[in-house]
């Protein structure tokens, strides 16, 4: 762990760009940078929380205890925020994050986020923004899983891989099975299944973990339709 030069970082958030020299320095006076690796827990479910934390680099999954299990909640990649609705709205974390491939976190001081959201009206703006697109996206997640079937689950799930976390037709799934399952609201055997149909249809290609779209088009069609 180490404190940060935000005046040098590589990873500035869009946000951050909108701050002046004294302010970054000021940032980096109350941050702290920590590397994770695969498994990691970066902040836990119902712990006080006085940070704001920003993904540099990797990918997390965002956890919460349900009645009878943990759920998936969605997954996250870097460059973004974590804990924005949170640490400004309560005190302790409503949900955990875990890093699924080594992460780097910067953890700022909540005070210190807070008097920047003051100062700089161009700081502000972006976090409303990033807020703003994240509820709008669980808006519609929250659609597909209600609305849509199984099979429809998964190829946006699959989709959201290709075009989001990865910007590429092939990749490794971060996930196992049983956390796909989780994530799509399904068992990990018809995960399994239904893989193996799209594999058999041509529609992907499916090796261990790894996958490659063969079909973009059909794919996107599957996910629209559910």
């Amino acid at each position: 762990m180490e404190n940060k030069n935000c005046s040098l970082c590589l990873f500035k958030s869009k946000a951050a760009k909108n701050l002046s020299d004294p302010e970054l320095k000021q940032m980096g006076n109350s941050c702290a940078e920590v590397v994770f690796r695969k498994g990691d827990t970066i902040f836990k479910e119902n712990a006080l929380s006085s940070n704001i934390i920003y993904l540099q680099k990797g990918l997390v999954k965002l956890l919460i205890e349900g009645p009878h299990q943990t759920q998936i909640l969605r997954l996250k990649k870097a460059p973004c925020y974590l804990g924005l609705p949170t640490t400004m709205g309560d005190k302790v974390n409503h949900y955990s994050a875990v890093a699924i491939e080594p992460t780097t976190a910067c953890f700022i001081d909540i005070n210190t986020f807070k008097n920047l959201l003051k100062i700089n009206p161009d700081f502000s703006f972006e976090i409303i923004t990033e807020l703003c697109r994240n509820e709008l996206e669980q808006f519609h997640r929250c659609v597909k899983l209600i609305q849509n079937q199984i099979y429809g689950r998964l190829a946006n799930h699959l989709l959201n891989l290709s075009t989001e976390v990865y910007e590429s037709t092939e990749f490794k799934l971060p996930l196992t099975r049983n956390e796909i399952a989780d994530l799509v609201c399904t068992s990990r055997e018809t995960v399994s299944r239904l893989l193996s149909d799209l594999s058999k249809e041509k529609i992907i290609q499916v090796d261990g973990k790894q996958v490659r779209i063969l079909n973009q088009a059909l794919l996107e069609k599957i996910s629209d339709k559910g």
